[in-house]
């Protein structure tokens, strides 16, 4: 069950990040290139936050 679960999350995962640069690929190179140019520090603080968002999101409604 949890390994179905995961299987499962992890191709939301993909399907989700694909549909970006398949429907808009140029906008997609744009935001690439654009976050690569970000200190590391505020990458580390997005990354944080997404984290700390998706834990939320799992536990009231998960």
């Amino acid at each position: 069950m949890l390994t179905t679960a995961l299987i499962t999350a992890l191709a939301l995962v993909l399907i989700l990040e694909g549909l970006l640069p398949l429907l808009f690929p140029n906008f997609w190179r744009k935001m690439v290139l654009s976050a690569a140019q970000l200190p590391i520090i505020q990458l580390r603080m997005t990354g944080l936050a997404l984290v700390l968002i998706g834990l939320v999101l799992l536990l009231l409604w998960g």
